[in-house]
């Protein structure tokens, strides 16, 4: 068997990784090929194209790289017609990933979209387009069902992965020795995202707030392929192997973060964080016309409920962040135990060798 994903992310490849190795111990001779990263080769992908290549966000950004990108889609598509998988895999990454699933389509390759687009949020027109390509669909969140099922697609939750991939590789007890941490002080961490204009945008403001906060330990863990972008020198900021990150979240305090999985891997670790979101001027116009959500956080969505701090644009500033940074340590115990209870909807352990179990059967053309 042979099946292909597509994740352009970050996070993505996270997810897929996770699915790679699954379907691994279930069927070992399956054959996984695709567009993904290191995590994905890793886990036995054989990754035809790195998305570190193609690390491209927001509309402006994407417009002055069009070229890039269908040359991309080219590439995908001629490997994809070549290669004749059973199954395409979509991680996520929507805009690419249906631009690629329709060019294929006429393959006659069997389409399945794994975390699907955020029809729920906005464009919930697209659960319709999205439901005439994709053969089944597998949310990772249970509020994504209602819409799609109302566009009449197939569609399953089956569980968060990162309820299993989420876990330090130590105990707290090693973590605090590890990175020189007493009991005794208070640890905030430090995290700006993985993209080029994420961190342009947001790391500023953070390492502005450090400034304001002399008597607090600072850690910030380092995204493959980003160190070029940190720059700390001068500050209290000690820097941390992305792949230790979950150890030190487990002994942090609080987190200012930029929104995104990051938020949630920090909810399953019981640590608080000030969620940041900022872009630029005309992504965030546009933005404000097609997107209708009380919250941007995973947790609060979750929750329906503000459990977080929210700070949007011109809301982020160094004050507003340390403003928010305190509440969070003045009252961390009540927003932990409503996290925990968010973190409760995302299902019991075991959910990517459910999804992979799903995937299997789907490229063979199996039903549940």
């Amino acid at each position: 068997m042979k099946l292909f994903f597509s994740a352009g992310e970050v996070s993505g490849d996270v997810h897929g990784a996770s699915l790679a190795r699954e379907i691994k111990k279930i069927a070992p001779s399956t054959e996984i090929i695709g567009f993904g990263g290191n995590l994905m080769a890793e886990a036995g992908v054989k990754v035809v194209r790195n998305f570190k290549d193609y690390n491209i966000m927001g509309v402006v950004e994407v417009l002055r790289n069009l070229r890039k990108i269908f040359k991309l889609l080219d590439d995908l598509t001629e490997i994809i017609r070549v290669e004749k998988p059973d199954l395409l895999i979509l991680i996520d990454y929507p805009d690419f990933n249906w631009r690629l699933a329709r060019r294929v389509k006429k393959f006659g390759v069997k389409i399945l979209s794994y975390i699907p687009p955020s029809a729920w949020a906005w464009r919930k027109g697209r659960a319709k387009d999205c439901a005439k390509i994709a053969d089944f669909f597998i949310a990772i969140f249970p509020f994504e069902l209602p819409v799609y099922e109302a566009a009449g697609a197939k569609i399953y939750f089956l569980g968060n992965p990162l309820v299993d991939t989420v876990k330090p590789s130590m105990s707290k007890a090693q973590a605090r020795k590890f990175f020189g941490v007493n009991e005794s002080e208070e640890v905030i961490l430090l995290m700006p995202g993985s993209r080029k204009q994420e961190i342009k945008l947001l790391l500023p403001p953070m390492l502005e707030t450090v400034k304001l906060l002399p008597d607090k330990r600072f850690f910030l863990p380092v995204a493959d392929g980003i160190s070029n972008l940190i720059d700390v020198k001068g500050l209290n900021i000690e820097l941390v192997e992305s792949s230790r990150r979950y150890d030190i979240m487990q002994i942090a305090n609080a987190a200012i973060a930029t929104s995104g999985t990051v938020i949630l891997e920090a909810a399953l670790l019981n640590l608080p964080c000030v969620v940041l979101y900022k872009m630029n001027s005309l992504n965030f116009l546009i933005g404000k016309l097609l997107v209708d959500i009380k919250y941007f956080s995973l947790p609060n969505i979750l929750a329906d409920e503000k459990i977080l701090p929210e700070l949007l644009q011109d809301n982020v500033t160094p004050q507003r962040i340390l403003e928010e940074i305190n509440k969070i340590l003045d009252n961390r115990a009540e927003i932990v135990k409503k996290l925990q209870s968010a973190c409760k909807k995302l299902g019991e352990h075991g959910a990517a060798a459910r999804v992979a179990k799903k995937i299997l059967e789907t490229a063979k053309n199996e039903e549940l």
